[in-house]
């Protein structure tokens, strides 16, 4: 039952037999006949089939919905008993908003010298993303804002404020200046992120409070393709304060605070609201709370 509940997962996040079979490593007919094995099971139609895959039926949403639950506790069942008999191992898969990335080694590194036979996947993602992705279990943990959009039934641990700095080169209009306001920095040909990823919807809302908007001349959805056009001198960007650090800037680059206001938006850990959570995650969210105290600062 559970192989077939996750097979029947696989058909739908991928919504199509040929990718789910080649997902799960068995053959597309494997895949339909467990499929209409659970169905006899359970007694109802899941899938609305025709020459190819067309959606669920309602009652294959509501199974949906609990193969995730009898799935997920049944991978934690397994791994509270691998955790017991070789210790707490495995892998940890994370996925963070991209201004948000650069910090992942505050939480990693600490995480995995205590627990060594832990590996990591880390994803770039945006906050909607993480979330969708924490929702279906196709990650353990999300790295994403948690004051400014909804975040839904999570559990959350928060562990830095993001404050924005407008980041250019030196000699570019601006660069002198010991702050600037967000009415000034929409003067300057920006680069930034791209509309879906809410870093920006974030400072679109700040630029509009200072009465403009974002005109861009550049969008991306990479921070690195951002700091490359920063280092050319004809762009400015607007970053969290903490990422500017990490990455090092000095001269000729200057991280100037943007005031008017000096705007911050908490960024955290979050993972789905269940209990008990797997033994990775839970012991992730001990990590979390206890670098929490050393963020605090930063809050």
């Amino acid at each position: 039952m559970i192989d077939k509940l996750e097979f029947f997962i696989a058909l739908a996040r991928t919504r199509h037999f040929g990718k789910a079979a080649e997902e799960l490593g068995i053959t597309q007919p494997t895949l339909s006949a467990a499929v209409k094995q659970l169905e006899d099971q359970l007694g109802v139609m899941l899938v609305q089939r025709g020459s190819r895959f067309q959606g669920l039926t309602p009652e294959g949403e509501q199974v949906l919905a609990w193969a995730r639950r009898i799935t997920g506790d049944a991978r934690t069942m397994k791994e509270e008993m691998r955790a017991a008999r070789h210790g707490l191992s495995g892998r940890l898969r994370i996925a963070a908003i991209p201004t948000a990335l650069a910090m992942t080694p505050l939480l990693t590194t600490p995480f995995r010298k205590k627990h060594p036979g832990v590996t990591f996947t880390i994803l770039s993602r945006t906050s909607i993303e993480v979330l969708s992705l924490l929702g279906n279990f196709d990650i353990d943990a999300g790295i994403t804002y948690l004051d400014n959009e909804p975040l839904g039934r999570v559990v959350s641990v928060p562990l830095y404020a993001e404050r924005y700095q407008l980041i250019t080169a030196a000699g570019t209009p601006l660069a002198d200046r010991e702050r600037v306001t967000w009415a000034e920095v929409a003067e300057l040909p920006l680069c930034l992120l791209t509309p879906d990823m809410q870093n920006r919807r974030i400072i679109d809302q700040h630029l509009a409070e200072a009465g403009t908007g974002a005109r861009p001349t550049l969008e991306s959805n990479s921070m690195i393709v951002l700091f490359s056009h920063i280092r050319t001198g004809k762009w400015s960007s607007i970053m969290p304060l903490n990422l500017a650090e990490t990455f090092g800037f000095s001269e000729p680059i200057r991280a100037i605070p943007i005031v008017e206001p000096d705007a911050r938006h908490i960024v955290g850990l979050v993972a789905a609201k269940r209990e008990p959570h797997t033994p990775l995650v839970a012991a992730l969210l001990d990590e979390a709370m206890t670098l929490a105290d050393d963020f605090a600062e930063r809050l």
